[in-house]
């Protein structure tokens, strides 16, 4: 329990993290995937290169510390950071570890004048307490998962039953099963995680679940990244009958259930998700659903066919595709996304639960396109790729 001295230690330090936040974060990851190579597999080396791990951090500390009297303030930033440490399989091992690296990097980085013993176990105490809630949650989640019909706990192998090319960077991987025994259900927009040995080195990755659950197996389509070291062995590598070690799914940005028309946004490989959340809604036939997707050029769009199965299958459903470079009649319309696509293509006076990602370019034009049509801030969600940083 942080007594008021220390909360108020925290509280005083937060502008000078916000002036350094992202150096003391990078520092930190410096010293523990240096130093601790046992937690290496549960971080996105590519986050880490670009820098978008080390913000993503900064913003949840500063948050943390500039919240640390009223936790409830932080919204769903704590169940966001639970739904990925459950699918990547964080255990309770983890916290001292992550612990004792964040206070050596505070003493690092803001040097002794700043960085004093009473700031040091202030910090130490807001961990503790942090880490606390976290592993709570992660535990009850576990043990969910683990007590559900068709559910396990950690790692169980799974069959490739099929592989097929949904573009030319998008492929499908069906799995089932190994045991041949039921899997849990899930929510559409979730996600599985994935635990690899890669020329000895150990990965872990989230794929969005792209179609809809049905007990027995499931379904994630990975688009090829230039440089990706998973994408990469999963597209040449992996083939049908391959085996893969497989967490339970997991994930945050989820359907709701609802009668009201359903807008579904995505930008490249964004698309994922949504096809699980268009199928779910369709097969309960309580709302009009609108598909709306952009793609680079013709073949990078991906479920053509998907798609134009349910429109003669299903009368509540639209789509549109937008091709950034294209030729006539490819598309529904070309270049890059404008506010114009949604005036026209959006339900008449925007009674919609609009769900959209992607890129982030793209997420922040989709964003601020709604914000001017007015549509409420309730109405909309989404979840970034890899880490959360905010839409600016």
């Amino acid at each position: 329990m942080l007594t008021a001295d220390q909360t108020a230690i925290i509280k005083a330090t937060v502008p000078i993290l916000e002036s350094g936040g992202e150096t003391l974060t990078t520092q930190f990851y410096k010293i523990m995937l240096g130093e601790y190579p046992q937690v290496r597999p549960l971080f996105n080396q590519a986050h880490q290169a670009s820098g978008a791990q080390p913000r993503a951090l900064a913003n949840s500390v500063l948050a943390y510390a500039r919240n640390i009297d009223k936790l409830q303030e932080l919204g769903p930033l704590a169940g966001q950071i639970v739904a990925k440490h459950v699918a990547l399989q964080v255990l309770p091992e983890h916290y001292p570890i992550v612990g004792t690296c964040l206070l050596r990097a505070i003493r690092e980085v803001l040097g002794p004048d700043i960085a004093t013993d009473a700031v040091i176990d202030a910090w130490g105490a807001a961990y503790q307490q942090l880490a606390d809630i976290l592993i709570g949650a992660e535990a009850a989640q576990y043990d969910k998962l683990a007590a559900a019909p068709g559910g396990w706990r950690g790692a169980r192998s799974f069959r490739v039953a099929r592989k097929e090319a949904e573009s030319a960077e998008i492929t499908s991987f069906y799995l089932e099963p190994a045991d041949g025994q039921p899997v849990v259900d899930f929510t559409p927009g979730q996600y599985l995680g994935l635990h690899l040995v890669i020329d000895g080195q150990e990965v872990r990755r989230n794929y969005s679940l792209s179609a809809a659950p049905n007990g027995r197996s499931y379904r994630i389509s990975v688009k090829r990244e230039q440089g990706g070291l998973v994408s990469t062995f999963l597209h040449d590598r992996i083939g049908e009958g391959s085996t893969l070690d497989v967490f339970p799914p997991g994930g945050a940005f989820i359907l709701q259930d609802g009668t009201s028309p359903l807008v579904l946004i995505s930008g490249g490989v964004g698309v994922t998700p949504t096809l699980a959340m268009a199928e779910a809604a369709l097969a309960k036939g309580k709302r009009d659903v609108l598909f709306m997707h952009y793609a680079r050029d013709g073949k990078a769009r991906a479920f053509d066919k998907t798609l134009a199965e349910w429109a003669a299958r299903f009368p509540r459903f639209r789509h549109f595709t937008v091709l950034e470079h294209g030729g006539e009649g490819e598309a529904h319309a070309l270049g890059r996304p404008v506010i114009e696509h949604l005036q026209n293509w959006l339900p008449a006076g925007l009674d919609c639960d609009v769900y959209f990602l992607g890129p982030k370019p793209f997420m922040a034009a989709i964003k601020r396109f709604l914000s001017a049509l007015g549509l409420p801030d309730e109405r909309r969600r989404y979840e970034f790729f890899g880490p959360a940083e905010a839409l600016e």
